[in-house]
């Protein structure tokens, strides 16, 4: 019985191996490493209609929106990055400015650390020796401009009652019929509006004070990290060139010496211009007899950091303190002293000091201030012109460096061999 099994059990396999024994037409199947297939398809009858056969998905789309959905989806991914950027940024905004800022510092005291250097005396007692006369200056301009503003706060009070009274006598004798009843009318609507808003002016003034902690927060964070940046900067990048990728590491070493020089010119140029401003506008509204010329000098030398906006709110200042102390007459001259410096610094300082290291477009001025306005307030503004400086050198110099890779693998063909060598091959 077992041999007739192996029998009928080799004839089986005999008969399906045979090609003439296969299954019924169009609906035999042969398995092929587990995955059955089907043998001799039946060719659609003549009287069936015409099926054109559907294109790939991916052709039927236009070429043009296939381009828009390419460049969309990436456009969503770096807006979404930047959101999540500006997101952490505005978290972390006090250690953001003070880090800043003390990039900024640290671009202008630097020099003075190489010149220490280099006459002889050790990194650390060179860093000490700047950081702190550096410190110190800054804290010394600070008071004095608070001891002015304490010393002439009297003289100016009165001399704003008297521009006060001064204007009350102008508006009665004005053309615009204006009689006193309402101007006391004024005065008691501006009374009442304080009495009755007095609990948000305290919790305005309990805001100051938190404003107050805070931006002594920062500058204590801004002078630790001069100081570090001071001392160890080469080591510091050194290090944030490990974050970056191995293939992008060439390029980035070589612009980031390119943005710090970028950033100390426009540091070292913005002082010195905003130095000559506070000198000139002070001086003249010092010989215009106007109060507290010293300390609206200082103002002016401070806003100078902020473009566009910090010369008008200075200048505005000090024409305001004119016309209430001094008259119309002294708000109008010290208008003039205002437009005058500030033109010659547009058309001669800046340029000649600044050049073209530095040099940015209106519009990219414009735009980046008032977006460093909206996202982190006056210290936004002050950083924007900067960044943006920084950001054109950073991406002019790569995009140079790319260029040059580019060329520098592609192939270069072989010479053609010269009418001698082409003789000689072909008689070998």
């Amino acid at each position: 019985m077992g041999e007739r099994l192996n029998e009928r059990r080799a004839q089986a396999e005999a008969e399906a191996a045979a090609p003439g024994d296969a299954a019924p037409y169009g609906s035999g199947t042969t398995e092929t490493a587990g995955v059955a297939t089907v043998d001799n398809v039946p060719a659609p009858p003549a009287y069936a209609p015409a099926v054109a056969a559907r294109p790939d998905p991916v052709a039927a789309v236009p070429w043009g929106m296939r381009v828009a959905a390419e460049a969309g989806w990436r456009l969503l991914v770096l807006a979404g990055t930047l959101w999540v950027l500006m997101k952490i940024i505005t978290a972390v905004q006090l250690v953001v400015l003070a880090f800043v800022a003390a990039l900024l510092v640290t671009a202008m005291l630097q020099p003075t650390v190489a010149r220490l250097k280099r006459i002889g005396l050790p990194r650390g007692l060179a860093t000490a020796v700047t950081a702190i006369l550096g410190f110190v200056i800054m804290g010394l301009v600070g008071w004095f401009v608070v001891w002015q503003v304490l010393e002439n706060i009297d003289n100016l009070s009165d001399r704003v009652k008297d521009g006060i009274e001064e204007l009350k006598r102008w508006l009665l004798n004005s053309p615009f019929h204006v009689t006193e009843k309402q101007i006391n009318d004024v005065a008691k609507n501006l009374t009442d509006a304080i009495g009755t808003n007095t609990e948000s002016i305290t919790s305005a003034g309990l805001q100051g004070v938190t404003v107050i902690v805070e931006v002594l927060t920062g500058i204590l964070l801004a002078m630790f990290s001069t100081l570090f940046l001071l001392y160890d900067g080469k080591r510091i990048w050194q290090w944030t060139l490990k974050l970056v990728p191995s293939a992008a590491r060439p390029g980035v070493a070589g612009a980031g010496p390119r943005a710090w020089r970028t950033l100390t010119a426009y540091v070292r140029g913005t002082v010195i211009v905003a130095l000559i401003d506070a000198i000139f506008i002070g001086l003249g509204i010092w010989f215009l007899d106007v109060p507290m010329a010293v300390p609206l000098a200082v103002f002016i030398f401070l806003f100078a950091f902020i473009p566009l906006v910090g010369a008008v709110m200075s200048g505005a200042l000090a024409v305001v303190v004119a016309l209430v102390t001094q008259g119309v007459f002294t708000a109008l001259m010290v208008v003039v002293v205002v437009l005058a410096v500030q033109q010659i610094e547009g058309h001669v300082l800046q340029p000649f000091i600044l050049g073209r290291a530095v040099r940015v477009h209106p519009l990219a001025v414009v735009l980046g201030v008032a977006a460093g306005g909206l996202v982190a307030g006056i210290g936004g503004a002050v950083v924007a012109v900067p960044l943006v400086a920084v950001t054109n050198t950073v991406v002019g110099y790569l995009r140079a460096y790319s260029m040059e890779a580019a060329v520098r693998t592609v192939p270069t063909p072989a010479p053609e061999p010269e009418p001698a060598e082409r003789v000689a091959g072909g008689r070998e």
